[in-house]
């Protein structure tokens, strides 16, 4: 026997698996991150916001939760448009509205505005942890989904170290303040 023929052959299915992985797994994983680092780096960036707007620290509580108020509002009815439209649109929808009010950040002067571009934030954000849990529902068997799915966990730490470490950095790059 050659030594060629030992070896199993590996099936159709496991191919076409390791190719899923590795096509979106990558991809999803970090605009996961990026998605967290957005959430988190205002608390980094409040160093130097702050007193550059003139926000309180009542006034930064509030602006931080606004994210959150509108992306709890508006999670459940995203939710709904996601099931109705598919996954793929409604996710490209997510990141392209969410990427021009991430821009539109740059742009404000005031602590008014702020919470403004904040609330539309968490709006345009709202529904993408669902929508990349449905995605990945789509792409891997049940089977397998626990593994996808504790991989894009990873990404909450990660951009935790990630946005701790270079938090002027990803501030700049984001609003281009200094």
């Amino acid at each position: 026997m050659e030594n060629g023929s030992m070896i199993a052959p590996i099936s159709t299915e496991a191919r076409a698996m390791r190719k899923v992985k590795i096509r979106i797994l990558p991809f999803i994983l970090i605009l996961y991150i990026v998605s967290f680092l957005d959430r988190i780096n205002i608390g980094f960036a409040a160093l130097t916001m702050n007193p550059e707007l003139g926000i309180t620290s009542q006034q930064f509580g509030l602006l931080v939760g606004f994210f959150f108020i509108s992306y709890s509002l508006f999670e459940i009815p995203s939710n709904l448009i996601l099931h109705k439209l598919g996954a793929r649109i409604w996710i490209a929808r997510i990141l392209i509205v969410w990427g021009i009010v991430a821009a539109l950040t740059g742009l404000v002067h005031t602590v008014h505005q702020l919470y403004f571009v904040r609330f539309l934030l968490g709006l345009a954000e709202a529904g993408y942890y669902p929508g990349i849990l449905l995605y990945l529902t789509d792409w891997f068997r049940q089977r397998d989904q626990a593994q996808a799915i504790a991989l894009l966990m990873t990404g909450i730490p990660i951009s935790n170290i990630v946005g701790a470490r270079f938090p002027a950095l990803f501030w700049t790059m984001c609003t281009g303040w200094d």
